[in-house]
């Protein structure tokens, strides 16, 4: 099969996860093989396998994690989102696992305002990857994927017990 066909070819794929499960999203992109997106499921109906090799390694590495909180991710993903979410994005990846930053903490960081961080937090393509739940509220928790509540905070409570960052 020709490169070219290939273009803008889209593989999805729903592993199982502790607290419910994942959608993996593959695209060609440039003819490359990316992550495009990493959703979570707060609920599992069905897995369904991956398709292709990036699928199989992106849910052995999150498998990886799931067995052990401070494995590395190196998957290929493609760039998303504007200059300033990518900046939050990054100063999110150097948390490291076990701790968090409140909102005021990043956002002074990178010199911007929390609302702003948490916007960004909320448009993150690679939950999990780029490790949104370790930014916290000043008061508690905070929200989670564009949450104030529901679901999601099960998730987000789930992965810091995971890296004991917050206990019982």
């Amino acid at each position: 099969m020709l490169k070219s066909s290939l273009t803008g070819y889209i593989q999805h794929c729903v592993i199982r996860a502790p607290f419910g499960g994942l959608r993996i999203r593959t695209e060609i992109v440039d003819a490359s093989l990316m992550i495009t997106q990493v959703q979570y499921l707060t609920h599992l109906d069905k897995v369904s396998r991956p398709l292709n090799e990036l699928a199989k390694d992106a849910k052995e590495q999150m498998e990886a994690y799931f067995d052990d909180p401070h494995f590395l991710f190196d998957l290929p993903m493609k760039a998303q989102g504007s200059a300033f979410q990518q900046r939050v994005w990054s100063a999110i990846q150097s948390i490291p696992v076990g701790q968090t930053k409140s909102y005021g903490e990043l956002a002074t960081q990178i010199k911007s305002g929390p609302r702003a961080v948490g916007s960004a937090c909320a448009a993150n393509h690679y939950p999990l990857i780029i490790p949104c739940h370790r930014v916290l509220s000043k008061a508690g928790l905070g929200g989670f994927m564009g949450e104030a509540n529901g679901p999601h905070l099960r998730i987000k409570q789930w992965l810091l017990r995971h890296e004991n960052a917050i206990k019982d």
